[in-house]
C-alpha cells in the first residue's frame, strides 16, 4: 500500500512545464470567478484534545508499541482525499467565502509561481487553487473547509526555501500564501521582542528596527519571511554568535490546527518551565503540524562590528584555526569559509572592490561594544591565525570598506553561477561536527574532481555548516550531481553529522532521516503527526520518510565503492 506521505514525481508534467513560457516568467495577473456551492455534509476531524490525550502519553515506548500495531486500513484511511469533483466544489466555495478580487486563483501563472520553484530541481506538481488570506479567520475558514472536500493545504510564504517544501501534492490541493499577513503587530522596545505576521520579512523588520539599535539576529536567504524561517527551522551566517531558530528565538506563535481551532504557544515573557514547549514542535515542522498565523520573535542589541579576511594554505588549516579562535572566546558575530573556488568566482564575477590570491579564505566579522574591543579581537585572531599558515590579514579600515566585504560573501552564490556562462546550480548544505568539517570538505572534493563536476564550497564553519553549489549544463549533469548531493549527505551523516544544518528536510532529504534519527524517533516523529492531522492534510509527502521506500540513490557508490569513506586533510 502507499503510505499518505508518498509523492509521485511526475516527470513528464515537470518536462511539460520547463518548456511553457510560464517557466521563464510568472505573470502576477489573476484570473477569477464566482459561483455558489453547494451545502456539504463531510464531518470534521476530531478535536485537537486529541492532542492533548497523546501529549500526557507520550512515552517513546507507548508509541512504537502503538505503531506496530497500525493496520493497513488505518494507514489507507489516512492517505484518502476528496475526489476531482470534491476539488471543485471546494473552489467554488472558496470564491464565496473570499469574494474580493485577489483573495483566490486559479490562474496557471499563479499555479506555476507556487507549485515551482527556481532555486531548486526536485519534482513537483501544481497545486488546485491558491488563496490569499489576510488573517488568523481567513485561514480557519480555509482550513475547515479543506477538512470538509479533503484537500491538501500547502502553506506558502516568501518562497525561498531549497528543498521542494511548497510543492503541489499529487492530488492537488489548497495552496495557502501567507505573504500578505506581513504586518508587524507591535514592537516591545523595553522588553526587546516584537510581535508580526508570518509574512513579515527578516530584512525588511531589521531595517525598520536599526534607528532604533535592535535586530533579529537569524539571517537565512534574503526575502525569507518569518513565518519559513520558523516553519523550516533557519539560521544563518550569525548563528555561530545567537544560535538558530531552535534557540528561542521564536518566544511563541499562534497557530491554526488542522481541525481548524486555533492556539497561542505560550505568553511573551523570556522564560517559561510551564510544561511542553510547543512552540518548538511547529519550529521545523514545515507547515505540516499546523499554520502559524503570528509570532513574537526575539530582538538583540545591535552592537558595532568589524570585517576582515585571512587566506589560508587549504581548508584544514582554516578550519583548524577557526576552533582555536573560538575557544579564545573572541567576539565574533560570523566566521565564513570560501574556498578557492569561490574566491576565483568573486573575482570575476566583477561586483568586489578588488581582486583576491585565489586561496581558501575566511570572511570574519568582529563584534563589540566598542572600536577597541574589536581591534583587541582582529589582533588575536590575526596571531592565531598565523600559526595555522594564515596570511594576508586585510581588517576594514572604514564601514563602508567592512560592507563591501562582506558583500562579497554575501554575493557568493550569484558569483558561483556565474563560473559556467549558462550553467545552473544545486545549492545543499550539511552539517558536521566542526572538527569533522575538514574531512567532509576533503572527501567531498575528491568526489567531485572524479566525477568532473565543478564545485564551490562555503559554509558556516564556525559551527561546521558546509554549503555546496554544484554546476550543471544539462540534464546528465543534473543526475551526476543528484548523486553527489546524495553521497555528501551520506559522508556528513557517517561523521555524526546531519543531511541538513539550516535548508530543511521538505521532500529533497526526507530520505535520509531514518539513517540520521533512526526509526524509533521517526517513529515518534509520525505519531505526532497523526495524532494532531489524523487526515493527513497538511503539507502531505513532505519531511516525514515514506513507508517501505527504498532511496533512488541505494545503487550508487562512494569513489572506490566504500561508502562514507573519510580521510583527514593535512
Amino acid at each position: 500500500m502507499q503510505s499518505p506521505f508518498r509523492i509521485t514525481r511526475l516527470v513528464s508534467s515537470v518536462s511539460r512545464f520547463t518548456s511553457s513560457q510560464s517557466r521563464q516568467h510568472f505573470r502576477t495577473t489573476r484570473r477569477f470567478a464566482s459561483t455558489t456551492p453547494p451545502p456539504s455534509s463531510t464531518p470534521p476531524p476530531p478535536s485537537p484534545s486529541r492532542i492533548l490525550a497523546a501529549f500526557s502519553a507520550f512515552g517513546v515506548g507507548w508509541f512504537c508499541h502503538r505503531l506496530s500495531q497500525l493496520t493497513t486500513q488505518e494507514e489507507d484511511q489516512f492517505a484518502k482525499y476528496g475526489s476531482p469533483d470534491d476539488f471543485d466544489t471546494g473552489i467554488r466555495e472558496l470564491r464565496t467565502i473570499f469574494p474580493d478580487d485577489g483573495k483566490v486563483s486559479t490562474d496557471p501563472d499563479d499555479l506555476a509561481h507556487h507549485g515551482f520553484s527556481h532555486y531548486d530541481y526536485h519534482p513537483g506538481k501544481l497545486h488546485s487553487v491558491v488563496v490569499y488570506p489576510t488573517s488568523t479567520e481567513d485561514v480557519v475558514k480555509i482550513v475547515k473547509l479543506a477538512t470538509r472536500y479533503r484537500m491538501p493545504v500547502i502553506p506558502y510564504s516568501a518562497g525561498t526555501s531549497l528543498e521542494g517544501h511548497t510543492r503541489g501534492h499529487k492530488t492537488g490541493g489548497i495552496c495557502v500564501d501567507m505573504l500578505g499577513m506581513d504586518k508587524i503587530i507591535a514592537l516591545n522596545e523595553k522588553d526587546g521582542d516584537l510581535v508580526c505576521q508570518p509574512g513579515a520579512r527578516w530584512m525588511d523588520i531589521n531595517e525598520m528596527l536599526q534607528d532604533k539599535g535592535l535586530f533579529f539576529p537569524l539571517d537565512p536567504a534574503p526575502g525569507a519571511s518569518i513565518g519559513g524561517m520558523l516553519a523550516t527551522g533557519c539560521s544563518g551566517t550569525n548563528a555561530v554568535r545567537y544560535g538558530t531558530a531552535k534557540a528561542e528565538w521564536f518566544l511563541n506563535a499562534t497557530v491554526v490546527l488542522p481541525s481548524g481551532e486555533v492556539i497561542k504557544t505560550r505568553q511573551r515573557s523570556r522564560k517559561s518551565s510551564a510544561g511542553w514547549d510547543v512552540t518548538k514542535l511547529f519550529i521545523g515542522a514545515e507547515g505540516t503540524l499546523g499554520i502559524v498565523t503570528e509570532v513574537t520573535i526575539r530582538l538583540a542589541p545591535l552592537l558595532p562590528t568589524n570585517v576582515a579576511v585571512i587566506q589560508f594554505p587549504d581548508v584544514g588549516k582554516a578550519t583548524e584555526a577557526v576552533r582555536a579562535i573560538m575557544l579564545k572566546g573572541v567576539g565574533i558575530q560570523c566566521i565564513e569559509l570560501v574556498d578557492e573556488v569561490g574566491i576565483q568566482a568573486l573575482n570575476g564575477f566583477g561586483m568586489s572592490t578588488k581582486k583576491r590570491a585565489v586561496k581558501d579564505s575566511l570572511f570574519i566579522k568582529f563584534q563589540g561594544h566598542s572600536k577597541e574591543s574589536i581591534l583587541d579581537s582582529a589582533k588575536v585572531t590575526e596571531k592565531i591565525s598565523k600559526e595555522f599558515g594564515g596570511s594576508n590579514f586585510e581588517l576594514a579600515k572604514t564601514e563602508q570598506e567592512a560592507n563591501d566585504l562582506w558583500m562579497d560573501r554575501k554575493n557568493i552564490l550569484f558569483a558561483g553561477l556565474n563560473l559556467i556562462p549558462g550553467s545552473r546550480g544545486w545549492s545543499t548544505d550539511v552539517c558536521v561536527p566542526v572538527s569533522r568539517l575538514p574531512d567532509l570538505v576533503y572527501e567531498t572534493r575528491k568526489d567531485l574532481d572524479k566525477i568532473g563536476s565543478k564545485c564551490m564550497v562555503c559554509g558556516h564553519v564556525g559551527d561546521g555548516n558546509f554549503h555546496a553549489l554544484i554546476l550543471f549544463e544539462n540534464d546528465d549533469e543534473l543526475e551526476i550531481a543528484r548523486g553527489a548531493v546524495h553521497r555528501m549527505v551520506e559522508r556528513a551523516i557517517a561523521m555524526d553529522g546531519t543531511c541538513t544544518g539550516e535548508h530543511g528536510v521538505g521532500i529533497g532529504k526526507k530520505e535520509y532521516l531514518v539513517s540520521e534519527l533512526g526509526q524509533g524517533t521517526v517513529d515518534l516523529m509520525k505519531h505526532v503527526k497523526k495524532s494532531i492531522d489524523p487526515l493527513g492534510l497538511f503539507n502531505p509527502g513532505k519531511l516525514y520518510p515514506d513507508e517501505n521506500e527504498e532511496s533512488e540513490h541505494t545503487q550508487l557508490q562512494l569513489p572506490g565503492g566504500v561508502p562514507s569513506e573519510t580521510r583527514k586533510v593535512r
